[in-house]
């Protein structure tokens, strides 16, 4: 398939700059793969598409501030400033990074963050122009980079640092963000409130917890014209024994298995094996879905609007199919959904 064929237009003030208040006060669109139809609703009415026993798979990952401010550092004076996106940790003291402006830091380059908290030097030169940086400091890394880092927002969010800092550190997390170590928000789930999840246990809806660290691979680009040639960036993923034994017993009994987010989704499909049984355990995944895939696990899925080209997009494109949801896609932007992060959500069923 050609990568031109998940494109779309989609005019730039539909992307959504600020996050609704409340949180579930999100458009929603409903796609039912069986008709083939979509309608128009609202996120409130998530929970009355389910029924007793289905399974509601959240992912639980917390995003960390991993976008690094300094300074390039001359003969022991603050330079020119430079930008550190962490996006894969390596060992105990480096990381591979996206680094702004990638031309000038070329190898040796010395670095300062926090006011020289932090201090890093470029040792390698990878792929697609990412570096590799080893760190030092005089206290624990992770402390250093929750008190000295910024927000990780996606680059179609454009934000002053004191807005960023009083708004997005606590609303680019959804609220059973437990487990540290995302570089981006899954952003399904930050439609999710107690509200909703009172009415979805009233329902007996079961919800379990995953856990899926966001890298890399959700915003990598594809660079090549043939979808198939695409390679995505291994990220890490943990399914409880508990979580693995209540999808497996959903499943068993006929109930849907519902993913909250295209993370979610590659997780639970990447853990399935051959018989169709979720198997628990600690892994990485570097699973591309596509128009094509069968899945073995997912049943319905919520998610928000994706950029072109994108492999979430083609995801998507593979749940359904490629002609529906760019079908819903143009709908949506006739009637102005908000788009990307802090958009609105569709919903597969």
């Amino acid at each position: 398939m050609h990568i031109s064929e998940f494109d779309f237009e989609l005019p730039e003030d539909l992307i959504a700059q600020q996050p609704l208040e409340p949180r579930d006060a999100s458009r929603m669109l409903v796609v039912n793969r069986k008709t083939q139809n979509y309608r128009d609703g609202a996120f409130v009415e998530f929970p009355t598409f389910f029924e007793s026993g289905d399974v509601i798979v959240l992912n639980n990952t917390r995003v960390f501030p991993a976008r690094l401010l300094g300074h390039r550092m001359v003969n022991g004076e603050r330079g020119a400033s430079v930008e550190a996106f962490l996006v894969k940790k390596l060992g105990d003291d480096q990381w591979e990074v996206l680094a702004k402006p990638g031309r000038a830091l070329k190898l040796g380059a010395e670095l300062e963050f926090g006011n020289g908290r932090l201090r890093g030097e470029v040792i390698e030169i990878v792929e697609e122009g990412r570096r590799v940086i080893r760190f030092d400091c005089d206290d624990d890394f992770d402390r250093v980079i929750d008190e000295i880092g910024n927000t990780p927002l996606p680059p179609y969010i454009k934000r002053e640092q004191d807005e960023q800092h009083r708004l997005d550190e606590p609303r680019y997390q959804t609220v059973y963000a437990k487990n540290r170590g995302a570089i981006a928000a899954p952003t399904a789930g930050l439609h999710f409130t107690e509200r909703v999840f009172g009415e979805l246990r009233a329902r007996g809806v079961q919800v379990v917890e995953i856990t899926h660290h966001v890298g890399y691979a959700t915003f990598q680009p594809i660079r090549v014209e043939q979808v198939e040639e695409h390679r995505i960036a291994a990220e890490s993923y943990e399914i409880g024994e508990s979580a693995a034994a209540t999808i497996n017993a959903a499943k068993l009994a006929g109930k849907r298995v519902v993913s909250i987010g295209t993370t979610s989704v590659r997780a639970l499909e990447s853990a399935t094996n051959e018989n169709g049984q979720l198997i628990a355990g600690n892994n990485s995944t570097e699973l591309f879905i596509y128009p094509g895939y069968r899945f073995r696990m997912v049943d319905a899925l919520l998610t928000n609007f994706h950029l072109p080209q994108s492999s979430l997009l083609m995801l998507v494109s593979a749940f359904a199919n490629r002609e529906l949801v760019l079908a819903a896609y143009r709908h949506a932007v006739e009637q102005r959904y908000r788009f990307y992060s802090y958009g609105d959500c569709m919903l597969l069923i």
